[in-house]
């Protein structure tokens, strides 16, 4: 996703989300350009107690990804989370980046992290990603800032892949599975009993 959509923060939350159904994980800290991210990452998987694999700042994000899959594999962790720095889609050295990453780390699901009060913005990002490095699914942050949802009928019909979850606030455990018949619900204004 891009700048500012909450990725790292979203990363936590799944991360929080696996532990608690009895699945193993590590974060990757492949976002080794913002200033910040590295002690972000750290600060929210030391809260939950999941081990952070990181390099120095400027390191080639790939190569932090490769050895996060080389750890999980020699400690037996069934996921492996790879935080990305944010990118704008008309960047194509970040771009270039993103599917080198791909192309070493081979992932058997990619993400597409959209904030959902970016409109058609967020609708604009996930086609862009999804032509650049073939996204699997979509979740979406600020989900609870917005009382229709937003972009997400939208992207989940262009990119033609499904919502996994929605953030719904800041703590570990603000991320729900996406809910069809709550999201419909909503859009045409019914209330559930």
């Amino acid at each position: 996703g891009v700048n500012g959509t909450g990725k790292t923060t979203t990363i936590a939350k799944i991360a929080h989300y696996l532990k608690k159904n009895d699945i193993s994980s590590v974060a990757a800290a492949a976002d080794t350009f913002r200033a910040g991210a590295l002690e972000q990452l750290s600060y929210h998987m030391q809260n939950i107690g999941i081990r952070v694999i990181k390099h120095a700042y400027k390191s080639d994000p790939a190569s932090v990804a490769f050895d996060a899959i080389q750890h999980a594999e020699a400690k037996n962790v069934d996921v492996v989370l790879v935080d990305t720095a944010g990118r704008q889609v008309s960047n194509k050295n970040l771009m270039r980046e993103m599917q080198k990453i791909v192309k070493v780390a081979e992932p058997d699901l990619i993400l597409f992290i959209g904030d959902s009060l970016a409109g058609n913005d967020a609708l604009t990002q996930a086609k862009e990603f999804n032509k650049s490095v073939g996204i699997d699914a979509n979740i979406l942050t600020k989900f609870d800032a917005d009382a229709k949802g937003g972009s997400a009928l939208s992207i989940s019909y262009e990119t033609k892949k499904p919502i996994l979850f929605v953030g719904i606030g800041q703590g570990y455990d603000d991320l729900e599975p996406f809910n069809i018949q709550v999201f419909i619900s909503n859009i045409l204004g019914i209330k559930e009993d």
